[in-house]
């Protein structure tokens, strides 16, 4: 008997590895968009050696290929610049998959914390600035979304554990989507007059650490999972976020990604410094189509805790100076600055369009070709002491600089390192003189060195310049 019970398991197991179907990742369907005119990656499961065929709406020739000895596969297929919808379709010897109204077009990836994860609807008693018109224009077939939900991993998935998959732009499906990303990529389809595709995988709160993988952050840190429970604030923990939201998703092929995350980062600028830019490296090694652009939004201004504290990591000022300075890290990347558009008693800013759009002329200018579209603001550059004066220069100010209503928010010091609030004016257009009665020797300025304000620097573009400080000292008063 025992032996009859072993045989009829054993025929059980060859009839559904006979009948075993080829897997798709859930990325990978009807609807979905491909990255134009490139090289993209399909892959999924399926038996052992199987035999697999791929025949395609756009190429002449079927492409065959075998799963190997554990049942992947992965293939690349060449896209076209074509707008007109596609399809594939895939066989193997219990298969026959066809994936319908696939578009060719721009595909970006958006992720981080709460401030990309703030939907068009906007949170509770926290507003989206332009929800209404932005969902009342949605109707867009040439404009796609995938969303990846919350879930934490303590090991890589290669699966994407919950979901919303390919849809097309509608007031509905955009309402719990990204308005980073959906202003992003709607302005973005309206430019280039080709589709888009966005792919949205965020967690508010999350930490840089949980977006990253196990083997890159332990040469910064031990990782040990063991003791961890997920069910409570998963996005604290590291690596859990990549292993579950990110992983899955590589190789799908992208164009580029955008990134908005560094609030719970905030009162560890040094580390955050060392941790972002390595992140960033680690996605592109493992997406392996080299250094795609990587646009990424400074956090706005908030009055947090304490808006008094000058020169403690509680000020985060320099959490946004760390953001600046990994321009210079992170190859092929640009940065939003929102010094102008913060809420001082929200840490989630209604202007998300606003945000949206300095992302976009980093992606036109940088990643398009659009070279007439500024993307920069007013960086510092050096200074020059002017008797009891300190004069102030700045590139990425082509045409000048501008403010509205009057420069605020700057502050200077003498070799005491004392800083007093300072008076500030443009001159000639293209630089910025400070002074102050109680500093007769000055050496140093900073500007918008504070938790909360709201920033008066322009460029004539009208792209703010960062908070910004000319010193280095870590025992400013």
């Amino acid at each position: 008997m025992k032996k009859y019970i072993i045989a009829i398991i054993v025929t059980l197991l060859l009839i559904t590895s006979v009948n075993a179907e080829i897997k798709l990742p859930k990325i990978v369907s009807s609807n979905m968009v491909l990255q134009r005119n490139t090289t993209v990656v399909l892959w999924g499961w399926a038996d052992v050696n199987e035999k697999i065929t791929i025949k395609t709406s756009w190429l002449k020739k079927k492409i065959s290929f075998k799963a190997n000895d554990k049942g992947n596969w992965k293939i690349e297929v060449k896209t076209t610049n074509s707008k007109e919808p596609q399809f594939i379709n895939i066989k193997g010897k219990s298969s026959d998959i066809r994936l319908d109204n696939i578009l060719f077009g721009e595909v970006w990836l958006c992720s981080g914390q709460s401030n990309m994860e703030q939907p068009i609807n906007g949170y509770n008693g926290q507003p989206t600035f332009g929800s209404l018109k932005a969902k009342t224009k949605s109707h867009n077939k040439n404009l796609r979304i995938f969303n990846v939900a919350k879930v934490a991993s303590k090991t890589p998935l290669d699966k994407i554990q919950k979901f919303t998959g390919w849809q097309n732009s509608t007031p509905q499906s955009i309402s719990k989507f990204s308005a980073v990303a959906y202003f992003f990529g709607s302005q973005l389809q309206e430019v280039l007059d080709c589709p888009v595709g966005l792919i949205h995988t965020s967690w508010g709160g999350s930490i840089v650490q949980a977006w990253m993988s196990k083997e890159v952050l332990s040469t910064y840190k031990k990782v040990d999972l063991s003791n961890v429970n997920l069910k409570k604030r998963a996005q604290y923990n590291p690596t859990v976020l990549y292993n579950s939201m990110i992983h899955p998703l590589i190789p799908y092929t992208i164009k580029g990604a955008l990134w908005y995350q560094g609030e719970s980062n905030r009162k560890k600028p040094n580390d955050y410094k060392k941790l972002f830019p390595a992140m960033v490296k680690d996605w592109r090694t493992r997406w392996g189509i080299g250094d795609f652009p990587f646009y990424y939004v400074q956090i706005a201004p908030y009055l947090y805790d304490n808006n008094d504290v000058f020169q403690t990591n509680d000020n985060t000022a320099f959490i946004r100076e760390a953001q600046l300075q990994c321009l210079d890290l992170i190859p092929n990347s640009g940065i939003a600055i929102t010094m102008d558009i913060g809420d001082k008693n929200s840490i989630h800013p209604p202007k998300k369009k606003e945000v949206a759009d300095r992302l976009l002329f980093n992606a036109l200018n940088q990643t398009y070709g659009f070279n007439s579209i500024d993307y920069a603001g007013p960086m510092y550059k050096s200074l020059e002491k002017k008797e009891n004066a300190i004069l102030l220069s700045f590139k990425k100010a082509e045409n000048g600089l501008y403010t509205y209503n009057g420069l605020k928010g700057f502050e200077i010091a003498g070799i005491d390192k004392v800083f007093y609030p300072a008076s500030a004016k443009i001159v000639n257009r293209k630089k910025v003189l400070v002074t102050s009665d109680k500093v007769t020797n000055p050496v140093a300025v900073r500007y918008a060195w504070k938790n909360w304000i709201n920033g008066t620097l322009y460029d004539t573009n009208l792209l703010p310049a960062s908070s910004f400080r000319t010193d280095n000292w870590s025992d400013a008063k």
